[in-house]
């Protein structure tokens, strides 16, 4: 048996990289079509709501509502992910999420909107967070940063990728009388359907049954993960029960709220919009400029990670990240022109994006096997819970000013909360990564402790 004590060896990097090759492509792809099918409406909306006759108000109702179902069977969801394997069910995910969003071209009012988004929040339940435990299952945490903001580049990427194709679907306005964003709904959800068959077959659930690794290769890979879960098992042994009611996992709930969530969703699910109104762009020219901001978070995101990891330091550089995104909403909210406007909006995006890859590896510091499911689908259901309070409040606040300054002002805010909460994730000294766990839990204050 290899030693997995042999981290910076060619070996060891050999197989990562094999690991990553492997996975990482995959689950980009997937994640993609994820919140591209969660934040299309933004772009139906453009043509909808007028066909339709839906206010601001009703369309931010519409469009969060999806993150309460979300939430509600997140736990639930992930937890069932860990006893049956993520294999069968992150491909059950998909294939139902898939059927639900390309239905999403039978709306014919608020109710039957309210009711396909909420449904498509219940399928999608589980996959983000099912992922997340999924990479723990496969990364040792000195790499997990890297891992995770590889995969969570798809966030941004799909703006990229999505805002010109969506342009361009609502191009089809008219063909076999059908609406622009009735084919938006149908031709953006389809692909959800042939991934999750997909999956079934290509995905393996743990790294012993990866037959494209090299006996050797497995052997340490198995080895090396089992050492970090040892460590966390030691230093913090929790059940599902005891994850789920600590005062820590709620705070790191609360913390990627405010942090990232809350002005993620929000300038997904409105950026179009937000584009249309400050320029007077066609929907193909909004589609292309509403990239912009994408590309520069998806670069951001990435550089974010590798430092991150570099350094073994997470908290500040989720702070570093979240008040870049409050400065970009401020100065957006002040800008006079249309270039400048999007410049703010890439450092908004640019921060919000770069809040992931530090976070997402802190729960399975402490947190293991089906605590570590539980844990982070609970630390994730409460952070989704952002994406129905954002784009509603946004909605509510657009009606009453007439614009979206106020709403941007308001977006400005929430971030920097989030970034002193970030700050004081540092007193949970086990969380930080200088190898002095067992004297970190001696240090930590009540609110903290978890075992």
């Amino acid at each position: 048996m290899l030693p997995s004590a042999n981290y910076g060896s060619d070996f060891e990097r050999a197989a990562l990289r094999r690991v990553t090759r492997r996975l990482i492509p995959f689950l980009f792809i997937l994640y993609i079509v994820s919140f591209l099918d969660r934040v299309n409406v933004g772009f139906a909306a453009l043509e909808m709501n007028r066909d339709l006759g839906l206010s601001p108000a009703v369309y931010g109702f519409a469009a969060g509502i999806f993150f309460i179902g979300y939430s509600l069977f997140e736990v639930p969801s992930n937890l069932i992910l860990a006893r049956v394997g993520a294999r069968l069910w992150i491909a059950r995910i998909m294939i139902t999420w898939g059927l639900i969003a390309a239905s999403m071209m039978f709306v014919r009012g608020p109710i039957s909107l309210y009711v396909l988004r909420f449904l498509l929040g219940v399928a999608e339940a589980g996959f983000f967070p099912g992922i997340i435990f999924y990479l723990s299952e496969w990364f040792p945490a000195e790499a997990r940063a890297r891992a995770v903001g590889r995969f969570m580049t798809a966030i941004p990427i799909s703006g990229v990728i999505g805002g010109p194709i969506s342009g361009a679907l609502l191009g089809l306005n008219g063909r076999l009388g059908l609406a622009g964003w009735q084919w938006l709904f149908l031709l953006e959800g389809l692909p959800a359907v042939a991934l999750g068959v997909a999956v079934f077959w290509y995905l393996p659930d743990r790294p012993e049954h990866a037959r494209w690794l090299t006996h050797d290769q497995r052997t340490w890979l198995v080895e090396r993960i089992a050492v970090d879960r040892e460590r966390s098992i030691k230093h913090c042994r929790i059940d599902v029960v005891r994850a789920l009611s600590s005062g820590l996992v709620w705070k790191m709930g609360l913390t990627v709220f405010l942090a990232n969530s809350f002005g993620q969703y929000a300038l997904s699910l409105w950026l179009p919009q937000i584009v249309r109104a400050f320029s007077g762009l066609t929907n193909l020219q909004v589609g292309f400029v509403s990239a912009v901001p994408n590309i520069v978070a998806a670069v951001a995101m990435v550089t974010v990670a590798v430092h991150s990891d570099r350094t073994g330091e997470r908290c500040l550089h989720m702070a570093g990240a979240a008040t870049a995104a409050s400065l970009g909403f401020l100065g957006c909210s002040m800008a006079r022109s249309s270039i400048v406007s999007v410049i703010f909006l890439s450092l908004a995006a640019a921060g919000l994006a770069s809040v992931h890859p530090p976070f997402w590896p802190l729960p399975s510091k402490f947190l293991t096997g089906s605590a570590a499911a539980g844990g982070i689908g609970l630390i994730n259901s409460l952070a989704v819970l952002s994406g129905f309070v954002g784009p509603y409040t946004i909605g509510v606040l657009n009606r009453s000013s007439g614009d979206f300054r106020t709403g941007l002002l308001l977006l400005a805010c929430v971030p920097l909360i989030g970034a002193i909460l970030a700050l004081q994730l540092r007193n949970a000294a086990f969380l930080r990564s200088d190898g002095n766990q067992g004297e970190g839990l001696q240090q930590r204050s009540p609110e903290d402790r978890v075992c």
